[in-house]
Formats: structure tokens, C-alpha cells, sequence
């Protein structure tokens, strides 16, 4: 079982003796992605490869503090809050080497995360010392392997607010197309959800929000938010999305369908 699973605890269980709920069709796959580079931005895909440990290359690789923090927009005992990173973004490069992900510097240039320039060159942009690792034994995701938000949920935020919300602000894997504007996925705690013919997800609890919501986001065009994670704490916990992890693996296309069992 690899690091990320074990910090993970899916929340899916059978009661004996209860019957199976009917599948449930809940929408469409709008929109996925992955983050090679833990908090800094990602790259949108047509399609994803699922493995136990989430979508392949979402966050193999993070940036890392003199004490062994690694590098996010909170402190935490495994997170050391590093301002700018977000102004950052990491896409996967296939080489001969396999995939080794780029940092794409604000001013457009490229450095791949295991040539040791690259962590000079953050360094010197961020102000502190920094190195960029490979992810080991401590897991570079926040809570789960794989992180789900809908549009539902989406639109429930925007009535609330008053304004449109971006779903990037969430950074979540999967965006599903869905009816309605409510915490639909709030029920959905405890079930399986699969995507497609060949991935099934197990969904856990809501995702808790940290200042990362709020945070600009220059290359999605996102300027600072002050009201939204104030929102969240007043009109659902402080909580948006939900935890999930991998069953069975394989790969979603955008456009999957998506059925809750």
C-alpha cells in the first residue's frame, strides 16, 4: 500500500444485510487536472490516468523548506506556508527520462524539477532557501489522493456570494457537470462513485478549505478573494468538494459519465 492510501481512510464500508443502493447517474466530467508541482498551478487534460495513488503525476513532485517542510499556503506539521508559489505553474514533460514536470516561471521560462538550477532559480524568486524534491514516504497531498468538486455545489457558492466563483480556485482533479445549485455531494459521503467504464472512486468526507481559495492565481486570471473562505466557514464548515480515493483504476475521458453506487 503506498504512502498516499495509507494516509487516506476511506469511509465506504457494507453493512451486512443492507441491500445495495440503486446507480444513481450524477453527471459529467467537465473538467480535469492535474498539479505535478503541489501548490503551484497545473495543467487541464482531456483525460487521466487513475492509480491508487490518484491521477498519475498530480503532485509527484513539491518544494521544499530547510527543516523538510514541504512547500503550500499553510503551516501545518508537514506544510510550511511559502507566498508566490501560486504565481507558479508545473506541466508534465515526457522525455527519455520518463515524466519529470517543467516550472514555468512567470516571465514564461522553463526549468525541470531535477536540474539543480531550478531550485536556485525559486530560491532566488521566492526569497528563502528551497529545494524541490520527489515525492517519498511523507505524501504530498493535503488530505486524499484524489479531490472532487461539482458545478452544483459550484453555482450553490455563487447565489451566496453574489458573484461567479471559479472552479479553479478549488484545484480539485475532477469537476463533474451536475443539476441543481446545492452541496449535492454532501450525500454522497460513504459511497463509490464510478467515472466511465473502467474507474471507481471511493467518496469520503468534504474537502477543508485553507487560504489557497483565496490566494491570486495569475495564469487563470484569478486576483486575491477575501470574502470566499469567510463564506465557506459560515455556510458549510469551512468544507467544499469531497476526498476520494481510487478503487479500481484506469483512465476518464472528459465527457464521462459519472454514477454513484
Amino acid at each position: 500500500m503506498s504512502a498516499n492510501r495509507r494516509l487516506y481512510s476511506c469511509l465506504c464500508a457494507d453493512t451486512p444485510g443492507r441491500a445495495a443502493p440503486s446507480p444513481l447517474p450524477v453527471g459529467q466530467v467537465v473538467e480535469l487536472a492535474r498539479y505535478p508541482v503541489k501548490s503551484m498551478g497545473g495543467e487541464r487534460l482531456t483525460h487521466a490516468r487513475f492509480t491508487a495513488d490518484g491521477v498519475s503525476g498530480d503532485r509527484g513532485w513539491a518544494v521544499y523548506t530547510d527543516d523538510g517542510g514541504i512547500g503550500s499556503g499553510k503551516t501545518t506539521r508537514r506544510f510550511r506556508r511559502i507566498d508566490g508559489l501560486l504565481t507558479l505553474r508545473a506541466r508534465l514533460e515526457t522525455s527519455e527520462d520518463g515524466e519529470v514536470p517543467l516550472v514555468v516561471l512567470p516571465d514564461g521560462r522553463e526549468h525541470r524539477t531535477d536540474d539543480p538550477a531550478a531550485a536556485q532559480v525559486l530560491s532566488t524568486l521566492l526569497d528563502r532557501p528551497l529545494h524541490l524534491r520527489r515525492q517519498s514516504s511523507v505524501p504530498h497531498h493535503d488530505e486524499a489522493p484524489v479531490h472532487l468538486v461539482t458545478t452544483a455545489a459550484v453555482r450553490k457558492l455563487e447565489r451566496l456570494l453574489g458573484e461567479p466563483v471559479d472552479v479553479a480556485r478549488f484545484r480539485a482533479n475532477i469537476v463533474l457537470e451536475a443539476e441543481g445549485a446545492d452541496f449535492i455531494e454532501d450525500d454522497w459521503q460513504g459511497r463509490h462513485l464510478t467515472i466511465g467504464d473502467q474507474v471507481e472512486l471511493c467518496l469520503g468526507p468534504g474537502m477543508p478549505r485553507c487560504v489557497m481559495v483565496g490566494i491570486p492565481q495569475p495564469h487563470h486570471g484569478l486576483g486575491p478573494d477575501a470574502q470566499l473562505l469567510k463564506l465557506l466557514g459560515h455556510a458549510h464548515q469551512v468544507r467544499f468538494g469531497l476526498q476520494a480515493g481510487v478503487v479500481r483504476g484506469g483512465t476518464v475521458q472528459r465527457g464521462d459519465l459519472a454514477v454513484l453506487r
